[in-house]
């Protein structure tokens, strides 16, 4: 139990740290309310109009790709480093991973996403 009491302690002694970084934060800083403070402003442009836009489909497709591609390195890179060791079944589970990708790929090309490459 004294160990507990120990990674108690510190956890306790972290969280009064933080708290008391946050309050030390907000007494020294000096703010000034004004309306141009106050307005929504992204990426530098000023906002006009309502705040919802449509999107076009083909970003969508983009970002399916992109963890089509992201997927595929999270797996592929660590299994290859280690192939020599987990077997002949895992050889067969790739091959059915690297085919739902191919799905993947297909269904891409076929709604004409990788025509700018």
């Amino acid at each position: 139990m004294q160990t507990y009491g120990v990674i108690g302690a510190i956890v306790v002694l972290g969280l009064l740290g933080l708290l008391g970084a946050f309050a030390l934060n907000k007494a020294l800083t000096i703010t000034y309310s004004t309306p141009d403070k106050l307005k929504t402003y992204e990426s530098g442009v000023d906002p006009v109009g309502e705040g919802w836009a449509q999107v076009h489909i083909r970003y969508y497709l983009f970002a399916y790709l992109y963890v089509i591609f992201a997927v595929d390195a999270v797996y592929l890179f660590p299994w290859a480093t280690v192939f020599a060791s987990v077997g002949v079944a895992s050889l067969i589970e790739m091959f059915v991973f690297l085919a739902f990708v191919t799905v993947g790929l297909l269904y891409a090309y076929r709604k004409g996403v990788l025509s700018w490459t």
